[in-house]
């Protein structure tokens, strides 16, 4: 029996990701608090949001299979949000100008009234960029409400020279991760339905 999967994010990239591999969904956005907690390692808070995405939209939606996921740019321990402001876009790509970050991703799955989750972090080096590259980049407003203010998968792919690790967890959901955490959840995906066991 295929199950009514729901994305608990509002993020278009990661719409499109399901939509990608074929899962049919609905978009509930979870709303919560996504300050960092004081002391809370990067990582941490990532796959804390993630959870608590999940769990919140699973609440109001117990028979369905809920999605949560939450990106954060690492940069010398820092995380690196979404800039509220142009000049915060462009002081976070001169950050990352000609540097490796990290990039983790966690992903959570909530279903049955139990969760599975997990994160993926990738190192992401931007090449060197002159001043006016930097200006042209952030210009395009395409980092706006992006972690990090940068998208890999737009005009951003221009200014990334290597990725090491899952690229779609830089996008922001980890589809390989997210099939397994479905798995474990007692769900199967069958290469566009996610079905519930014969038992259920």
């Amino acid at each position: 029996m295929t199950a009514k999967v729901i994305l608990a994010s509002a993020s278009p990239r990661r719409r499109e990701l399901l939509s990608l591999i074929g899962i049919e969904h609905v978009v509930h956005p979870a709303d919560i608090d996504e300050t960092i907690k004081p002391g809370e390692a990067p990582a941490g808070h990532a796959l804390r949001l993630a959870v608590e995405k999940a769990c919140a939209i699973a609440r109001t939606y117990p028979e369905a299979v809920v999605i949560g996921a939450d990106t954060v740019v690492v940069l010398d321990g820092k995380v690196l949000g979404k800039p509220p402001t142009l000049e915060a876009s462009r002081e976070m790509i001169r950050l990352l100008n000609g540097r490796t970050h990290t990039v983790v991703t966690a992903v959570a799955v909530a279903h049955a009234g139990g969760t599975r989750e997990g994160t993926e972090e990738v190192a992401v080096t931007f090449k060197r960029l002159t001043a006016e590259e930097m200006d042209d980049y952030v210009a395009t407003r395409e980092g706006m409400d992006k972690a990090g203010a940068y998208g890999i998968q737009g005009f951003g792919a221009t200014i990334v020279e290597r990725v090491e690790g899952d690229f779609f967890a830089v996008m922001g959901l980890p589809l390989v991760r997210l099939i397994g955490l479905l798995r474990d959840s007692g769900l199967s995906y069958r290469f566009g339905n996610v079905e519930r066991a014969a038992a259920e």
